[in-house]
């Protein structure tokens, strides 16, 4: 322990952490830079904060202040001591309706705030699209904006006070006729009054630099304004009383055609005389093809408000006709405004990839210009691009001049780290050139800092120096940002990453084979931590148990990063410490689809357990239930079904097995079915349906453990008129296909080799990969029939639908037949829309709850479930989450708590708060497993139901 960490530990009662994880989880926040901080410190309240100061101090180490680590020019990392206020410094203290204002601490996420005063009508004015995890501390650093700036200003504009505590421990509450004021500010800035006035552009999107013009006289000497987006330079925040704004009662959403982006932003300034909450600019490389918007290339999205939804409506209309766009239309819907919203508020993820796949990064993601010029400036803005042979697609906050935009810089190789540079410089002098600012809205940080003199000129950046030297006359305070900065192309988080591909298992298509570019993929916007779910959304259930980083996507494939650089993980697949932090990982696949650039933490968890136990022994768990299919086989041949569930019931016995298998002893062990699904198969008649051919998965859950999901898949499937086959047992070339009826004798006379069909879920869920590779080509093996006759398979059991059409072609991919059998695989929802369309389901009339399956979300979709439940007259939505049990996850020991939270984060929940007579639908045999141990509920796969639908019609009256 060195001497800092053990003063430290000595004077703080928050959390101190300077471990190997702790460090490696802040080495980088949302931009393109990487500094190694030596410790991590959670504060539990302003004295803990000065207690780390006047230890850093005696030291010399710098201190950086971190909220949500969303910052996108570099600001919040560091190489001191990083203080964390997410942790303990989050509280809203207290909220006034009546002044209108809150108190809250720095790492109070924006949300949480939100929340407490929509019931009295209010809200806190900016809002960035990170609003779900972006502290308002964060948000007082940058003097983030958002959306609605063109209504409700900047973070600037709603602070009415702050109480800080400087490096040298003095604690000061600012706020206006220079309150808190250092000693020494007020003389500097009189001093400089003329510079103070002249200085600075006129713009609504100013962020760059101190905002020292805020201390003028005729601006109130406003010191807590100054402080807003000084990055923490300047000071730490422990406290802040903002203001809140009414917030209007009803809004619509008008969104506006126009034929290129260029045209879209020259019309954004001639809608601001209309009072809207919002202009916000789109141009189509960004929105999703299925997306129903106004014919055109590019879009603003005006938000309008009223007293009632007739007068949002009128003011929306109004915007329409006003507007010389190609089309328009105006959305008054609540879910269709949150649809469209959260296209534009994913941007900042969808946009670090180019339509071919490739990368693009921030470093000149938030510009801003006068909103008249922006127009000009975006076409001056693309022929640099062009000039510099780069790519990138504009976006963001027309009404307010601003543009986000990533860029395809290639910061991998020399060469292109100096276009980077080259590149920087010009737009400096093209954006100061058009009367704008390098930041409009995320800070000037370590990526435009550097570049200040070419806006403000030598004397003002002089001022800024000193005024970071009354404040902070030790340089303690986050060194290397906003003044006496770091070079812009230094500290890039890429040059550490190998520069030659990673061996690895699986394919990883989407980045041509490179796994250091998979995990390149997370920036850091960190929607992950988003600590409450809503609607469909899965990611990212162990964050939201235990609010951990660690536990979040983004802080995993962190340390994935640390450990590919080898610098603070320097054990590479060996990493105890990327270990622990994949072990509470679920394997629920939400990030495939919820984060916005695609980090796939599944897959990069079952590669790294690959490699980590490579040659060494594994979790008994992995031997357990990792190779379940091959103990149930064995059960089912020798007829020990009713055998086991007896010892299982044994309360000694079963305490044992579970001990010695890996299994929580708080779990029970689900009974295995004494006829399986195939058995029953080959027992039952014929019932001459003559329809397309359809081949039903028998996958192991529905094998031996629910076989009643297998009978009434095929009792639906023929009463759709389908022919139900299943795989064959015996790999036999050139016979038709199979139908699980081969019997022994044929392979005795030399027709082929025996086995059965697998997905290979539980191999892939532990990490065992080589054991998948070699099931998953037995079964293309055994296939090859039925692939060659075209037969489409359908698969009851979503995660092995989801091995099949996405972990498959994944592992083999060098097999073309696995893409083949992946291509048809269909849900038992799929297969009935697409090969039986003249179908009526049984009218049911019946509420539904429960919750759509993590991997269905994630991997399969489940629109062609919605139009079944429709047309069934099964009504209500499903929630979205993760049940928690997630496979083996939530019989693994030390599992059970989190796989319980992780079921009372949205699933429980729904079920409690159905109406009664509600059916709990639950495709997975996880998700009706979780139901019966944790709630007493049996919930049924929508089989099920549809076959008990068909019973009724035929039950004799």
């Amino acid at each position: 322990m060195t001497d800092l960490e053990a003063e430290l530990r000595k004077v703080v009662r928050g959390d101190v952490g300077f471990g190997a994880t702790a460090r490696a989880l802040v080495t980088m926040d949302a931009s393109n830079y990487r500094r190694v901080p030596l410790g991590v410190v959670a504060p539990r309240d302003a004295d803990d904060v000065a207690a780390v100061l006047e230890v850093c101090r005696a030291h010399a180490v710098p201190v950086v202040p971190r909220g949500g680590g969303t910052s996108i020019a570099g600001q919040a990392t560091g190489t001191g001591v990083v203080l964390d206020f997410t942790r303990y410094l989050n509280r809203l203290v207290s909220l006034d309706p009546e002044s209108r204002t809150a108190v809250v601490q720095p790492g109070l996420v924006l949300d949480r705030l939100q929340e407490a005063a929509a019931p009295h009508g209010l809200r806190f004015g900016p809002d960035p699209s990170t609003h779900s995890r972006c502290t308002l501390g964060g948000m007082i650093g940058n003097n983030s904006c958002g959306a609605h700036s063109v209504a409700w200003g900047t973070t600037a504009d709603s602070v009415r006070q702050l109480d800080v505590v400087t490096a040298r421990g003095r604690r000061l509450r600012l706020g206006r006729d220079w309150s808190g004021a250092p000693e020494g500010l007020r003389g500097l800035v009189d001093g400089e009054l003329a510079l103070l006035r002249t200085g600075f552009p006129e713009l609504p999107r100013r962020i760059s630099g101190y905002a020292l013009d805020a201390l003028l006289p005729e601006n109130g000497a406003d010191v807590a304004r100054s402080f807003c987006g000084s990055e923490g330079t300047l000071g730490v925040l422990t406290e802040a009383v903002v203001d809140l704004v009414a917030a209007p009662p009803a809004r619509a959403l008008a969104v506006l055609g126009y034929a290129a982006e260029a045209a879209a932003a020259e019309a954004a300034a001639g809608l601001l005389p209309h009072g809207p909450l919002t202009v916000e600019g789109m141009a189509a490389d960004l929105v999703p093809s299925a997306v129903a918007l106004p014919r055109g290339g590019a879009w603003l999205f005006v938000e309008t408000g009223g007293e009632s939804p007739a007068q949002a409506r009128a003011r929306a209309e109004t915007i329409v006709r006003a507007a010389d766009a190609v089309d328009g239309l105006v959305v008054t819907d609540p879910a269709g405004q949150r649809a469209l919203w959260r296209i534009r508020e994913d941007a900042s993820g969808t946009a670090t990839r180019m339509p071919d796949g490739s990368e693009a990064w921030p470093g000149w993601e938030d510009c801003a210009v006068p909103p008249a010029r922006l127009g000009p400036y975006l076409r001056d803005f693309r022929a640099l691009l062009t000039e510099h042979g780069l790519r990138g697609t504009p976006y963001g906050h027309f009404g307010d001049g601003c543009i986000h935009v990533r860029i395809d810089f290639d910061l991998l190789s020399e060469a292109g780290v100096g276009r980077f540079r080259r590149f920087s410089e010009e737009l400096a002098d093209l954006v100061v050139a058009h009367g704008g600012s390098l930041s409009g809205e995320h800070g000037d940080g370590q990526a435009r800092a550097e570049l200040l003199p070419r806006m403000y000129g030598e004397r003002m950046v002089g001022l800024f120096e000193r005024v970071k030297g009354v404040w902070d006359p030790d340089g303690l305070l986050n060194p290397g940002m906003l003044v006496r900065p770091a070079p812009l192309d230094s500290g890039l988080r890429f040059s550490v990453l190998p520069r030659e591909p990673v061996d690895v298992a699986f394919g990883y298509p989407a980045d041509a084979g490179d796994f250091s570019a998979a995990v390149r993929r997370c920036v850091g916007v960190a929607k992950c931590r988003t600590a409450a779910a809503t609607g469909p959304a899965v990611m990212c259930p162990s964050f939201r148990a235990t609010g951990e980083e660690e536990h979040s996507t983004r802080g995993r494939a962190r340390l994935l990063h640390e450990m590919l650089a080898g610098e603070v993980v320097t054990d590479g697949w060996r990493s105890t410490e990327v270990r622990d932090a994949l072990d509470l990982c679920l394997s629920c696949k939400g990030c495939r689809s919820d984060c916005p650039v695609g980090v796939d933490m599944a897959t990069y968890k079952a590669e790294f357990l690959h490699h980590h136990y490579a040659g060494r022994r594994r979790p008994m768990s992995h031997y357990t239930m990792g190779r379940l299919p091959v103990w149930l086989r064995w059960v089912a041949r020798l007829r020990a079904a009713r055998a086991v569930n007896g010892l299982a019931g044994v309360g000694v016995l079963a305490s044992v097995g579970k001990r010695l298998g890996g299994v929580a002893a708080e779990r029970e062990i689900p009974r295995i079915a004494a006829q399986t699904f195939s058995g029953w198969w080959r027992r039952r008649r014929s019932t001459g349906v003559d329809g397309p051919l359809v081949v039903l998965w028998p996958d192991t859950f529905t094998e031996h453990l629910s076989p009643s999901v297998g009978r009434a898949a095929v009792r639906v499937l023929e009463a759709a008129g389908l022919r139900v086959a299943l795989p064959p047992t015996l790999r036999m070339r050139g016979r038709p296909v199979g139908d699980g009826r081969t019997t022994s004798a044929a392979a005795l006379l030399g027709g082929g080799r025996r086995g059965r069909v697998c997905c290979g879920l539980t191999y892939l869920s532990t990490g065992q990969l080589d054991r998948a590779r070699t099931v998953l080509r037995t079964t293309l093996d055994l296939l090859e029939p039925v692939l060659a006759a075209g037969a489409p398979l359908v698969v009851l059991e979503p995660s092995c639908a989801a091995a099949l059409r996405a972990d498959l072609p994944e592992l083999l991919h060098d097999d073309p037949r696995a893409a083949v059998l992946a291509a048809r695989v269909l849900t038992f929802a799929e297969a009935l829309e697409r090969l039986a369309p003249d179908w009526t389901p049984p009218r049911m009339d019946l509420p539904v709850t429960g919750q759509t399956h993590c991997h269905q979300h994630a991997v399969l979709g489940d629109a062609a479930d919605r139009r079944l439940r429709e047309a069934a007259s099964l009504s209500g939505e499903l929630s979205g989450g993760c049940c928690g049990l997630a496979g083996n996850f939530g019989f693994e020991k030390g599992h059970v708590e989190v796989s319980a939270a992780c079921a009372e984060d949205q699933l429980l929940p729904a079920v409690r708060q159905a109406p009664d007579g509600a059916v709990v639908l639950a495709d997975g045999f996880s998700c009706r497993t979780q139901l019966e141990q944790l709630a007493g509920v049996r919930g049924r796969h929508l089989a099920e139901v549809l076959a008990e639908g068909l019973d009724r019609m035929t039950a004799p009256k």
